[in-house]
């Protein structure tokens, strides 16, 4: 297993794995149009985001078939005389193939997340997940967060 921060050329790769992502929650593959949608919004995603997300990929070191991926995106806080910047970061789109599953892909993942967080001071992490997956996150060390605070439209 190889985990890396994805590069450009890893684009058609997430862009993969988020397709299959979303099958698994629809009663099957999108149409030939929705498919043409998705390329573009999707490049189009990446093109405006690669800036300002960091993105792991797992792949298979054999083949270099994509495996699975988690993304972090940093905030920076603004300066303020006497204290050193800091930032927090947050965690989304982390995924692995079902095919993969319980086979360490996403610890891994997440370790390489935390180590990156860790290793440049970020104060806190944090994540909004999906029902299925808050027990990884708890076996990851996370909880439920009350530092902070969010707005749901009506």
């Amino acid at each position: 297993m190889r985990i890396r921060l994805a590069t450009d050329a890893d684009a058609p790769a997430l862009a993969l794995l988020r397709r299959l992502w979303t099958e698994e929650g629809q009663a099957g593959p999108p149409t030939p149009a929705e498919n043409a949608d998705y390329e573009t919004a999707f490049a189009e995603w990446w093109a405006a985001e690669r800036d300002h997300r960091l993105f792991w990929l797992a792949e298979d070191p054999g083949t270099g078939e994509p495996l699975g991926f988690i993304n972090l995106l940093v905030f920076t806080r603004m300066p303020r005389p006497g204290r050193t910047t800091t930032g927090w970061g947050y965690i989304g789109n982390a995924f692995v193939r079902a095919d993969r599953r319980g086979a360490g892909v996403g610890t891994l993942l997440m370790d390489a997340v935390v180590r990156y967080a860790d290793d440049r001071g970020l104060v806190r992490l944090v994540l909004s997940p999906t029902e299925r997956a808050v027990s990884f996150y708890r076996r990851a060390g996370f909880g439920p967060a009350d530092m902070l605070m969010s707005r749901l439209p009506e």
